[in-house]
């Protein structure tokens, strides 16, 4: 096959000329059922430089008759439109076109090299034209020689400047290729041609430099659509036939071989294997898979061929449904974003008139018109807050990415910005810090049996049951007993809810709950201390007894808590959790001990309306509380909560779609992770918003007293956008 077929990350066709416009579903909250009948169609803009550019994008979009709103985030490269029936999506896109900007596939997920992109090479062919017009002033060349190559540089390195400043002019938008424009305009007005060359070039040279970096940020998630094959081995009876992924449905049934990538969602019919489910867990210990298991599209087979059937097409794929989910997250704004987004709406204005003012008074007053028009200009430059606007999305996005990388899902700006804040956390107990399944804590035996002894009989005995408490004790015997000492019963009953009955060696045995005992006329006075220590520790009994000596021993069954909880909650306080509090609907009993177990408090017996007040209480005390649960049942306390987190939401629909951090793996520790990388983006965030404002301010201050050269103010600017962008990108570093 010619070329590498791409699945749409997006739910978008892969031609460019035809964006998808999103239909309702089950996986996609956003469509028509949710949006007032108005269609959505998301397109992915290419060659945007800065932040204003977004704007311009979204004004000319927003423009259109039928447009009810457009969205451009410029760090994840996507414009989200939302519109009436009659507005096609070929008029969406040649809006964009007309802006200056480009289309491209939501498929590209493969680049080449950066160095052969226009950008680049018009930055190189500039730069040298500029160096040249320097050599022949510092050599005395001639005027004409070296203007000439100036204007070569501004021609070659500014076309797209002027370009994307005609289409801002055209949006009503002061962004900084407007400002830039203006500029190189005046320098060359007034004869500072090399002035006016340096602002082009460093400005070209920084916008490549830095859509370079925030090009690891945009191409991250979309890198995802490469972990799924292009075809598979579908198996038809006793034929085997090579196919796209794409054609393939529910029910068919896929050859994996070793060291191939599953390319859909699947249930292991035939075979045992290794996994490695990284892309879409974070976890990158292999897992175990034998018939029966689930397995996921992008994770990757170890060494064992497997047969696998289909249980989901590649579009509705967990592997594209965390792809589409992390990109809806990444295009959302952050609190801080929108405030900062404001406050240029208003900064920019102000500082071009006061740009307008400094060239025209002072003159007016008997001041050298040129030296304060170049004032003036620098200024200008000053003027766009490019680096504060961008210092934001680019922190967001590298954040929601590196979660992503973890097996962490952060689904949209404000819930990476208020996990970063939480002082509580309410925890859902079974499931979340309990296995959630019943396991033997204890074993009490009298009569002279022992432990050993009293599990033995009773596990032969359980062995042909079926209810967990049954297989609690099979479980238990199976770690402490040697293959082949269970003996072998006779005369099985089962008796339903309460327990069973058999013959082992010769000998009638009973075992099952206190109920069961007292209704066949026991006497439980023997073990009554017994059976007080069991629920005064919160744990279920289970008695087992013989006809001859009558009951003789006690189990203590419990939900056990999780290995990893203890390290979960002492992450957590590490991390400056200040109250984590335990609610559940379990009995008084067995939550005391789970939460004594775990030095947390608690709260027993509660309805989900009592949680949801639990919930809200917390927030009411601390400003803003997390709720930490593992299904649907937990979502009106996720919804109180200022952040939901759900555990172990790989494959699971409702999962992903419920909170607002999904944990892929059923992995409490990641818990902290989660809430620790939004603490390290908010701290790189305020380092950004610091070094932006006082850096603009400095400026802004220096630039009427002739103290900033146009030259200068390009670089300090261009230079401080990199930065903070670099500081941004810092975040995919870390582990």
């Amino acid at each position: 096959m010619s070329g590498r077929k791409m699945l749409p990350v997006l739910g978008q066709r892969e031609a460019v000329a035809e964006p998808v416009v999103e239909e309702a579903c089950e996986n996609e909250p956003s469509g028509k059922s949710s949006t007032g009948g108005l269609d959505r169609t998301i397109v992915r803009v290419g060659g945007m430089d800065c932040a204003g550019c977004a704007a311009t994008v979204e004004k000319s979009v927003a423009r259109l008759p039928g447009v009810d709103r457009a969205t451009v985030n410029f760090a994840s490269g996507r414009l989200d439109a939302l519109h009436g029936p009659e507005v096609e999506a070929g008029r969406i896109e040649k809006a964009v076109r007309d802006a200056g900007y480009s289309v491209e596939s939501a498929g590209a997920v493969e680049r080449g090299s950066f160095w052969k992109t226009p950008r680049a090479v018009s930055v190189v062919v500039a730069t040298v034209f500029f160096v040249l017009g320097l050599a022949l002033g510092f050599s005395g060349g001639p005027d004409v020689l070296r203007v000439g190559f100036y204007v070569a540089a501004i021609g070659v390195g500014g076309l797209p400047i002027f370009r994307a400043a005609l289409a801002g002019v055209r949006a009503f938008n002061l962004d900084m290729n407007v400002l830039m424009s203006l500029a190189v305009v005046g320098g060359a007005a007034i004869g500072e041609w090399a002035e006016a060359a340096s602002v082009v070039v460093l400005f070209a040279a920084g916008n490549a430099l830095q859509v370079f970096a925030i090009d690891r940020t945009r191409g991250a998630v979309r890198a995802l659509a490469r972990l799924t094959p292009d075809t598979v081995l579908l198996k038809r009876g006793s034929v085997e036939e090579e196919v796209l992924t794409e054609v393939v449905r529910p029910g068919d049934t896929l050859i994996v071989r070793p060291g191939e990538r599953f390319a859909l969602d699947g249930e292991v019919v035939e075979g045992a294997t290794t996994v490695d489910e990284s892309p879409i867990t974070g976890e990158s210990v292999p897992v175990e898979k034998a018939v029966g298991s689930e397995v996921y599209s992008g994770s990757l087979n170890g060494g064992g061929g497997v047969l696998v059937r289909v249980t989901a097409t590649a579009e509705s794929s967990t592997l594209q449904r965390i792809s589409r989910l992390v990109e809806d997250a990444q295009a959302t704004k952050a609190p801080v974003e929108r405030l900062i987004d404001r406050f240029s709406r208003v900064y920019t204005p102000v500082v071009v008139g006061i740009a307008a003012v400094l060239a025209v008074v002072p003159p007016l007053a008997g001041g050298d018109f040129g030296t304060w028009f170049y004032r003036a200009l620098a200024l200008l430059i000053i003027a766009c807050p490019c680096a504060l606007v961008i210092s934001t999305p680019v922190t967001v996005v590298s954040g929601i990415g590196a979660a992503s990388r973890l097996g962490i899902l952060i689904k949209g700006g404000e819930a990476l910005e208020n996990a970063g804040h939480l002082k509580a956390l309410a925890m859902d107990k079974t499931g979340t810090l309990t296995e959630g399944r019943p396991v033997v804590s204890r074993i009490i035996a009298r009569n002279d049996v022992d432990e050993r002894e009293a599990l033995r009989l009773a596990a032969a005995l359980e062995r042909r049951s079926e209810h967990p408490l049954a297989f609690a004790i099979l479980t238990a015997a199976r770690k402490r007993l040697e293959d082949g000492e269970l003996p072998e019963v006779g005369g099985f009953s089962s008796i339903a809810g309460r327990g069973a009955e058999g013959t082992v060696e010769g000998r009638r045995y009973l075992v099952g709950s206190p109920r069961l005992f007292r209704e066949r006329g026991s006497d439980l006075t023997t073990i009554s201390d017994a059976l007080a220590a069991v629920e005064e520790a919160g744990e279920t009994p289970v008695i087992l007894g013989n006809e001859a000596a009558g009951p003789f021993a006690v189990f203590g069954l419990a939900d056990a808590v999780r290995e990893d909880a203890r390290e979960a909650i002492a992450s957590l306080r590490a991390s400056g959790i200040r109250e984590i509090v335990m609610l559940t609907g379990d009995a008084e009993a067995p939550a005391r001990r789970v939460a004594e177990e775990l030095g947390i408090s608690y709260r027993a017996g509660l309805l989900p309306e009592q949680k949801v007040a639990a919930v809200e209480k917390l927030v009411g005390k601390y400003g803003r509380a997390g709720m930490v649960g593992d299904g649907v049942n937990d979502a009106p306390a996720f919804a109180s909560a200022s952040v939901g987190f759900v555990m172990g939401a790989a494959g699971t629909d409702v999962a992903l779609e419920t909170a607002d951090v999904a944990l892929m793996q059923d992995d409490l520790p990641k818990l902290a992770s989660a809430i620790e990388l939004s603490r390290r983006a908010e701290r790189v965030l305020k380092q950004n918003i610091a070094v932006s404002i006082a850096i603009k301010g400095v400026f802004v201050l220096l630039a009427p007293f002739g103290l900033i050269t146009l030259w200068l103010a390009v670089l300090t600017d261009m230079g401080t956008s990199l930065a903070v962008t670099l500081n941004g990108l810092r975040l995919f570093n870390r582990k």
